[in-house]
């Protein structure tokens, strides 16, 4: 059986993956500026996507999945994948709110600022259904398995 916080860093592992294959078509379409360019200008450092991918994934595995995962029962709505939106877009809200507290005051440009908002408000709502998901999911399976075994012997 696995502890919450694994069952997080797991569930955040495969939100983030999710919403990196949805960020990749971005990258080479350009349709909004890139959530990784966003994080690197946030950071200091305008146009390191690497630097950006980074601190993504190092953010959606190692604190948002494990934040989830122990904040999850206390989350208002009934379904695993409504209280990960709920998480996702305060997430987003503190994440704007940090960019505008901290960030440059360019980091949206005039053209791609509200589409830019918007899909970042999208992808973190996707990484909320999936984060959810697969949390869920987990638990559902520790309950599954702690059910067939009884004082470390299999039930009959």
């Amino acid at each position: 059986m696995m502890s919450r916080v694994q069952k997080g860093l797991i569930a955040g592992f495969a939100a983030t993956m999710a919403v990196s294959l949805l960020e990749i078509p971005n990258l080479f379409l350009n349709w909004f500026d890139p959530f990784q360019g966003v994080i690197a200008s946030m950071m200091g450092m305008p146009g390191n996507l690497a630097a950006g991918w980074v601190v993504h994934v190092i953010s959606g595995v190692f604190i948002l999945g494990p934040l989830f995962a122990i904040l999850c029962p206390r989350l208002p709505t009934d379904t695993p994948e409504t209280k990960g939106i709920v998480f996702a877009v305060g997430a987003w809200v503190l994440m704007m709110a940090a960019i505008v507290m901290f960030g440059n005051y360019r980091t949206f440009t005039a053209g791609a600022g509200f589409g830019t908002f918007a899909w970042l408000l999208i992808t973190h709502a996707v990484f909320g259904i999936v984060l959810g998901n697969v949390y869920a999911r987990l638990v559902a399976r520790d309950k599954r398995l702690g059910a067939t075994i009884i004082g470390g012997a299999h039930a009959h």
